[in-house]
Protein backbone atom coordinates (compact mmCIF):
# COMPACT_ATOMS: atom_id res chain seq x y z
CA UNK A 1 0.00 0.00 0.00
CA UNK A 2 1.00 3.78 -0.72
CA UNK A 3 0.76 5.39 2.38
CA UNK A 4 -0.05 9.16 2.39
CA UNK A 5 2.76 11.48 4.62
CA UNK A 6 0.96 15.08 5.41
CA UNK A 7 0.03 16.29 8.54
CA UNK A 8 -2.03 14.35 9.34
CA UNK A 9 0.26 11.06 9.17
CA UNK A 10 2.59 12.71 10.95
CA UNK A 11 0.04 13.31 13.93
CA UNK A 12 -1.07 9.78 13.74
CA UNK A 13 2.55 8.67 13.63
CA UNK A 14 3.28 10.86 16.50
CA UNK A 15 0.28 9.76 18.95
CA UNK A 16 1.66 6.16 17.94
CA UNK A 17 5.02 6.74 19.47
CA UNK A 18 3.89 8.77 22.63
CA UNK A 19 1.22 5.38 23.03
CA UNK A 20 4.01 2.90 22.64
CA UNK A 21 6.50 4.94 24.89
CA UNK A 22 3.63 4.94 27.59
CA UNK A 23 1.98 2.26 27.22
CA UNK A 24 3.41 -0.33 25.25
CA UNK A 25 2.91 -2.07 21.97
CA UNK A 26 -0.97 -3.53 23.23
CA UNK A 27 -1.76 0.13 22.98
CA UNK A 28 -1.17 0.25 19.76
CA UNK A 29 -4.73 0.19 18.34
CA UNK A 30 -6.60 1.86 15.56
CA UNK A 31 -9.45 3.33 18.17
CA UNK A 32 -6.43 4.19 20.57
CA UNK A 33 -3.87 5.84 17.75
CA UNK A 34 -6.95 8.09 16.49
CA UNK A 35 -8.35 9.09 19.53
CA UNK A 36 -4.63 10.15 20.90
CA UNK A 37 -4.44 11.88 17.85
CA UNK A 38 -8.11 13.62 18.15
CA UNK A 39 -9.17 12.10 14.85
CA UNK A 40 -11.56 9.45 13.70
CA UNK A 41 -10.27 5.84 13.03
CA UNK A 42 -11.11 6.67 9.09
CA UNK A 43 -7.62 8.60 9.39
CA UNK A 44 -5.67 5.30 10.64
CA UNK A 45 -7.03 3.30 7.62
CA UNK A 46 -6.93 6.16 4.99
CA UNK A 47 -3.24 6.61 5.32
CA UNK A 48 -2.06 3.77 6.96
CA UNK A 49 -4.28 0.58 6.09
CA UNK A 50 -4.65 -0.02 9.56
CA UNK A 51 -3.15 -0.41 13.05
CA UNK A 52 -0.76 -3.11 11.09
CA UNK A 53 0.34 0.01 8.68
CA UNK A 54 1.96 2.18 11.80
CA UNK A 55 3.51 -0.35 13.63
CA UNK A 56 5.24 -1.07 10.40
CA UNK A 57 6.47 2.73 10.86
CA UNK A 58 7.40 1.91 14.32
CA UNK A 59 9.28 -0.81 13.12
CA UNK A 60 11.50 1.18 10.40
CA UNK A 61 12.08 3.86 13.01
CA UNK A 62 13.14 1.65 15.24
CA UNK A 63 15.72 0.13 12.98
CA UNK A 64 16.95 3.00 11.74
CA UNK A 65 17.64 4.88 15.61
CA UNK A 66 19.54 1.17 16.10
CA UNK A 67 21.45 1.60 12.88
CA UNK A 68 22.67 5.63 13.49
CA UNK A 69 23.37 4.36 17.41
CA UNK A 70 25.44 1.75 15.68
CA UNK A 71 27.21 4.00 12.57
CA UNK A 72 27.92 6.80 15.26
CA UNK A 73 30.68 4.12 16.68
CA UNK A 74 33.56 5.21 14.48
CA UNK A 75 36.13 2.81 13.13
CA UNK A 76 39.68 3.27 14.46
CA UNK A 77 42.68 0.95 14.06
CA UNK A 78 41.38 -1.29 17.15
CA UNK A 79 38.86 -3.20 15.24
CA UNK A 80 38.06 -5.85 17.99
CA UNK A 81 37.36 -2.60 19.83
CA UNK A 82 35.53 -0.89 17.42
CA UNK A 83 33.32 -3.73 18.13
CA UNK A 84 33.05 -4.00 21.33
CA UNK A 85 31.92 -0.63 21.31
CA UNK A 86 29.15 -1.47 18.51
CA UNK A 87 28.00 -4.41 20.94
CA UNK A 88 27.94 -1.62 23.93
CA UNK A 89 25.74 0.83 21.65
CA UNK A 90 23.13 -2.23 20.47
CA UNK A 91 22.51 -3.06 24.35
CA UNK A 92 22.56 0.63 24.88
CA UNK A 93 19.85 1.27 22.35
CA UNK A 94 17.93 -1.85 23.50
CA UNK A 95 17.70 -0.92 27.17
CA UNK A 96 16.78 2.83 26.70
CA UNK A 97 13.98 2.21 23.81
CA UNK A 98 12.78 -1.66 25.14
CA UNK A 99 9.56 -0.56 23.32
CA UNK A 100 11.13 -0.63 20.08
CA UNK A 101 12.94 -2.88 20.62
CA UNK A 102 9.64 -4.93 21.16
CA UNK A 103 7.85 -3.84 18.19
CA UNK A 104 11.28 -4.08 15.56
CA UNK A 105 11.57 -8.07 17.15
CA UNK A 106 7.85 -9.27 18.60
CA UNK A 107 5.74 -6.63 17.37
CA UNK A 108 5.49 -6.43 14.17
CA UNK A 109 4.28 -8.19 10.55
CA UNK A 110 7.12 -6.07 8.41
CA UNK A 111 6.27 -5.16 4.72
CA UNK A 112 8.98 -6.39 2.39
CA UNK A 113 10.32 -2.90 2.36
CA UNK A 114 10.69 -2.42 5.86
CA UNK A 115 12.35 -5.97 6.32
CA UNK A 116 14.41 -5.29 3.58
CA UNK A 117 15.76 -1.70 5.50
CA UNK A 118 16.36 -4.12 8.32
CA UNK A 119 18.77 -6.06 6.26
CA UNK A 120 20.06 -2.60 4.36
CA UNK A 121 21.21 -2.41 8.15
CA UNK A 122 22.89 -5.63 8.75
CA UNK A 123 24.96 -5.10 5.78
CA UNK A 124 26.70 -2.15 6.82
CA UNK A 125 27.99 -3.96 9.45
CA UNK A 126 29.01 -6.99 7.45
CA UNK A 127 31.01 -4.29 5.58
CA UNK A 128 32.19 -3.60 8.95
CA UNK A 129 33.76 -6.93 10.01
CA UNK A 130 34.84 -7.13 5.89
CA UNK A 131 36.95 -4.32 6.37
CA UNK A 132 38.51 -5.12 10.25
CA UNK A 133 39.27 -8.76 7.96
CA UNK A 134 41.29 -7.31 5.37
CA UNK A 135 43.26 -5.48 7.86
CA UNK A 136 44.33 -8.80 9.75
CA UNK A 137 42.57 -8.13 12.40
CA UNK A 138 39.76 -10.42 12.87
CA UNK A 139 39.72 -13.69 10.83
CA UNK A 140 36.38 -15.58 10.18
CA UNK A 141 35.79 -19.60 11.17
CA UNK A 142 36.11 -21.92 8.04
CA UNK A 143 32.72 -22.91 8.28
CA UNK A 144 31.49 -19.27 8.44
CA UNK A 145 31.61 -15.93 6.19
CA UNK A 146 31.48 -12.37 7.00
CA UNK A 147 27.35 -12.28 6.94
CA UNK A 148 27.28 -15.27 8.71
CA UNK A 149 29.65 -14.00 11.34
CA UNK A 150 27.58 -10.93 11.77
CA UNK A 151 24.78 -13.06 12.41
CA UNK A 152 26.22 -14.88 14.94
CA UNK A 153 27.37 -11.58 16.67
CA UNK A 154 24.17 -10.20 16.18
CA UNK A 155 22.60 -13.38 17.66
CA UNK A 156 24.48 -12.98 20.91
CA UNK A 157 23.94 -8.98 21.50
CA UNK A 158 20.01 -10.35 21.37
CA UNK A 159 19.58 -13.55 22.95
CA UNK A 160 21.07 -11.67 26.46
CA UNK A 161 18.94 -8.41 25.70
CA UNK A 162 16.14 -10.29 25.05
CA UNK A 163 16.70 -12.09 28.25
CA UNK A 164 17.11 -9.02 30.21
CA UNK A 165 14.22 -6.91 28.35
CA UNK A 166 12.33 -9.87 30.02
CA UNK A 167 13.41 -9.51 33.68
CA UNK A 168 14.22 -13.36 33.29
CA UNK A 169 16.45 -14.36 36.29
CA UNK A 170 16.91 -10.32 37.54
CA UNK A 171 17.41 -11.43 40.81
CA UNK A 172 20.13 -13.88 40.72
CA UNK A 173 21.58 -12.64 37.38
CA UNK A 174 23.75 -9.41 36.48
CA UNK A 175 22.56 -9.15 32.74
CA UNK A 176 25.30 -6.22 31.98
CA UNK A 177 27.90 -8.41 33.81
CA UNK A 178 27.07 -11.30 31.35
CA UNK A 179 26.41 -9.52 28.46
CA UNK A 180 29.77 -7.76 28.58
CA UNK A 181 31.77 -11.16 29.28
CA UNK A 182 29.99 -12.86 26.57
CA UNK A 183 30.30 -10.68 23.46
CA UNK A 184 33.74 -10.23 24.79
CA UNK A 185 34.58 -14.24 24.35
CA UNK A 186 32.49 -13.50 20.68
CA UNK A 187 34.79 -10.64 19.66
CA UNK A 188 38.06 -12.08 20.91
CA UNK A 189 37.01 -15.69 19.33
CA UNK A 190 37.05 -13.52 15.94
CA UNK A 191 41.12 -12.59 16.25
CA UNK A 192 43.67 -14.66 14.22
CA UNK A 193 45.69 -16.15 16.77
CA UNK A 194 42.18 -17.22 18.04
CA UNK A 195 42.66 -20.39 15.18
CA UNK A 196 45.08 -22.96 15.32
CA UNK A 197 46.85 -23.79 12.31
CA UNK A 198 45.60 -27.41 11.25
CA UNK A 199 49.14 -27.73 8.90
CA UNK A 200 51.26 -28.00 12.53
Amino acid sequence: MNRVHDETSEALLAAAHRLLAGEGPDALTVRRIATEAGMSTMNVYSRFGGKDGVIDELYVYGYNKLFDAIEQVEETDDALDDLRRVAIAYRTFATEHPMYYEIMFRGANPSTQSVDRALAGLGNFVARLERAAERGAVRFPADLDSTAATAWLWGTCHGLVSLELDGIADEVVDWAKIYASATEVAITGLRPAAFHDSSN
